[in-house]
């Protein structure tokens, strides 16, 4: 169990570590209405698909007390807006849909309940949905660990560890269980351009954990694996196609291309929960857009001249056949992925 608090519902809130503010600051951004979670979400107060999903399930669970003023008929209805608005706030992050799908299945069948009942049932979901991310995340690690060999070198990128779950990673929970099983390796992490998620949470974590490390330019990763440092990689999704096409953190596809070309292990780590079966390529995913200023500042100094254009995907998809495997609870799948992925959903 990583030592790193994400998320916490108490005393009707739920404190969100801010990861806008790392590293320098550590501070938690407190939600008091599904309003506050909707705008956390959508300006990256949270982030990573899992904790994003735990996070709209106790949006959920806070809409409910907002709203158990209102007699039963106008509470369901806006029971069903607040889930609409929170179901919406990210586009691409399978895992923020599926919690909201299954909390609004608890409203379905209580519905019938007194608000206070309703609002007890929504607390125990999102309560079971942030503890099997905790579980889930754990068997993942253990699975992820076997094919970590002694002394491996490893490239990650973007964030994939407690800070983008309820508290253990994917990703990079994998490092950390390798770590932690004595194996002596040591971690790349792409400082993940434009919002440096790399630089500012990742190597943050690793030297939370004592993990020996360093930070690389993102521009650096191909020298790397072209001069045989890199034994292994490992990055985590947002959203997993049913042919093992993978939407993840803009610059993955770039590297399961390099990684292929130089026969580097390229492995994907997330949860069952983040692979969409209903869709099958990743020509489905819808890919997110962010705003010209993720490019055009860092820090809020602006390092681009005024009027240019900017294109900012958050995510790409890289496809299947650049995929040794995914890492998930349920163990490691392998090609075929068509065949092999649609077993999980059994």
């Amino acid at each position: 169990m990583s030592k790193i608090k994400t998320i916490e519902f108490k005393d009707e809130k739920l404190f969100l570590l801010d990861q806008r503010k790392l590293p320098t600051d550590y501070e938690f951004f407190v939600c008091k209405t599904f309003e506050d979670v909707d705008f956390a979400i959508k300006d990256m107060v949270v982030r990573g698909a899992p904790a994003i999903g735990a996070a709209a399930a106790y949006g959920v669970v806070l809409a409910a007390r907002q709203f158990m003023k209102y007699d039963k008929e106008d509470f369901i209805k806006r029971m069903y807006e607040a889930c609409n608005v929170l179901y919406n706030s990210r586009p691409t992050a399978v895992n923020l849909m599926w919690a909201i799908k299954r909390m609004r299945k608890v409203l379905e069948e209580n519905r019938s309940l007194e608000t206070e009942e309703i609002y007890e049932k929504l607390r125990e979901e999102a309560d079971s949905i942030f503890k099997e991310d905790l579980s889930t995340n754990k068997k993942i690690a253990e699975f992820g660990n076997s094919i970590v060999p002694q002394k491996a070198i490893i490239l990650t990128h973007c964030n994939t560890g407690a800070l983008a779950t309820t508290g253990y990673g994917t990703a990079l929970g994998v490092i950390r269980e390798a770590f932690y099983s004595g194996k002596d390796i040591f971690v790349y992490a792409d400082e993940t351009r434009p919002r440096l998620q790399g630089a500012r949470l990742t190597a943050w974590e690793l030297a939370q954990e004592g993990i020996p490390s360093k930070l690389i330019a993102d521009s650096v990763a191909a020298t790397l694996i072209r001069d045989g440092k890199i034994d292994l990689i490992l990055v985590g999704a947002d959203r997993i196609a049913s042919n093992g096409d993978t939407a993840n953190k803009i610059g993955t596809f770039m590297l399961s291309v390099i990684a292929k070309v130089y026969g580097v292990p390229f492995y994907i780590v997330a949860p069952t929960t983040t692979i969409d079966f209903d869709i099958e390529s990743g020509k489905e995913i819808k890919i997110e857009e962010r705003s010209a200023e993720e490019v055009t500042h860092i820090s809020g100094v602006r390092i681009a001249p005024e009027g240019i254009d900017v294109y900012n995907p958050a995510f790409d998809v890289t496809p299947g056949e650049n995929i040794t495997g995914i890492i998930t609870e349920k163990g490691i799948v392998k090609k075929p992925f068509k065949e092999n992925i649609l077993k999980l959903r059994e």
